[in-house]
């Protein structure tokens, strides 16, 4: 078995378990703030001292950070986080497969968002699989027990929760690339963990000033919820650093499709873990707009 494989699996799992146990930590202890908070607090430490580490082994020193790479960082760091906490409030709302579904439109969209800033084209096959996506979301957005027409039920609160955290999702995977993109000619592994650890540094201090403005019983909660939240920093680096290694060794098109495995992972979780009833029209939504993102990223 080629090595990106079960590295990009594990990606995939490591990123299910953390937001597994951001799902529990926000319908117990956290906020959906909280629960976002502790995936940066608990990560950033690890990531710095890694970086750090690396640094010092290889006796060489951080580029130049100017004030449009942190430009970067800041509107993506803030985009992730408010998306962050678009799909934890979303657990809330729907189970956890159909949550994770709707938080996998980023793909569809972030086709569409470079389309419309950056202008750039759509081939037919990736429009045809646009659609099956819209299709699929369509499918997603009816609420089970719920009457009325597609659009109260596209206009639903889960509904929206989902699809705006795709659109955040994929506002901050542009700006890391910018950011990434700002270092110059360094070697794409340290490009990345450069700018993942600015990224995560400044949304680690950035909620944790606002937390301790607005709430600071939040921040006591995440401390008093540290033998389970750690765990979400440790999955979160783990699954970061996964992604990382996976696209330094096989195309990202390839990495990407098979990362789609999140979608079995999440409806395993869904069912055998939180005891979630997932119907019929929803395994149907979740398989159709695997199909449209397993296309998209073939033939973009």
């Amino acid at each position: 078995m080629t090595f990106w494989i079960p590295v990009t699996l594990a990606a995939a799992t490591f990123q299910t378990l953390r937001f597994m146990l951001q799902k529990s930590l926000s319908t117990s202890s956290l906020s959906p703030a909280g629960a976002t908070f502790a995936r940066f607090a608990y990560s950033a430490p690890l990531i710095l001292l890694l970086l750090g580490l690396y640094l010092w082994v290889s006796g060489r020193s951080l580029p130049r950070l100017d004030a449009l790479f942190w430009t970067y960082c800041a509107v993506g760091g803030l985009s992730q986080i408010l998306a962050t906490v678009c799909v934890v409030a979303l657990f809330a709302q729907r189970n956890f497969a159909v949550g994770i579904t709707f938080k996998k439109t980023e793909v569809i969209q972030t086709a569409l968002v470079g389309w419309v800033v950056l202008g750039e084209g759509v081939s037919p096959g990736g429009f045809l699989a646009i659609l099956l996506g819209l299709v699929a979301v369509l499918m997603l957005s009816r609420a089970p027990g719920v009457q009325g027409s597609w659009w109260q039920h596209l206009s639903g609160p889960a509904s929206l929760l989902g699809l705006g955290s795709g659109v955040l999702f994929a506002f901050s995977a542009v700006a890391y690339r910018g950011a990434s993109l700002e270092l110059g000619d360094l070697g794409p592994g340290l490009r990345a963990a450069v700018t993942l650890a600015c990224v995560v540094s400044l949304q680690a201090v950035s909620m944790a000033v606002w937390l301790g403005v607005r709430d600071r019983a939040e921040l006591r909660a995440v401390w008093s919820s540290r033998r389970v939240a750690v765990w979400v920093g440790m999955f979160s680096m783990a699954g970061s650093f996964c992604w990382f290694l996976a696209f330094t060794l096989q195309n990202a098109a390839y990495v990407k499709a098979l990362g789609q495995v999140e979608l079995i992972l999440s409806l395993l979780a869904s069912v055998l873990f939180f005891r979630e009833t997932v119907t019929r029209r929803e395994i149907s939504g979740m398989a159709l707009l695997g199909v449209s993102i397993l296309l998209l990223i073939l033939l973009i």
